[in-house]
């Protein structure tokens, strides 16, 4: 009866190492095939996606763009001599601009989008301070006041278009 048992044990014995090694190798060639298939499927989703992020990225530029200072100031024309409503208005436009683009956030990355938002709200504060100066008493000074501001140092815009330029090269790499 013993050797009975053992001589049983020794006609399984092949046949469980056996099926233990096909069940490790199929059970690898699934998690591979799954990976692949993922894969497949992340590489389709970036043919859709990328064009998407380009156009964002395009569209977040030519916002950054228009709220460059001596943008706004040549295409934010004051309706009246009132620095005050003057500096409404292209606070206006820049807020404008800003909510009609908010939608792009989702293509681009947070940081990305956290310097687009430092830079409007810098040219913001930058309007601001120069408006609350008494020496500035009409519209037509303070468009000036605001160019000048710009002559020798960078918007923050041009900081903004570089982190942008920066981010879409990465793009590619």
């Amino acid at each position: 009866m013993e050797n009975q048992i053992v001589q049983l044990l020794f006609y399984c014995l092949p046949a469980v190492i056996t099926g233990l090694i096909a069940f490790y190798f199929f059970n690898t060639h699934t998690k591979n095939e799954e990976g692949r298939r993922r894969y497949l499927l992340h590489k389709e989703a970036q043919k859709d996606i990328l064009p998407l992020r380009l156009q964002a990225y395009e569209r977040m530029t030519l916002f950054v763009e228009r709220i460059r200072p001596a943008n706004l100031i040549i295409n934010v024309v004051p309706q009246s001599d009132d620095k005050d409503a003057y500096e409404n208005l292209l606070i206006q436009q820049i807020e404008s601009e800003f909510v009609h683009n908010i939608s792009q956030q989702i293509y681009v990355t947070d940081e990305c989008w956290n310097i687009i938002r430092a830079a409007k709200n810098a040219t913001i504060q930058v309007i601001r301070k120069i408006a609350m100066s008494d020496k500035i008493e009409t519209s037509g000074k303070l468009r000036e006041a605001i160019l000048n501001e710009f002559l020798d140092k960078n918007s923050p815009s041009a900081t903004a278009i570089s982190y942008i330029r920066k981010e879409v090269q990465e793009l590619y790499s």
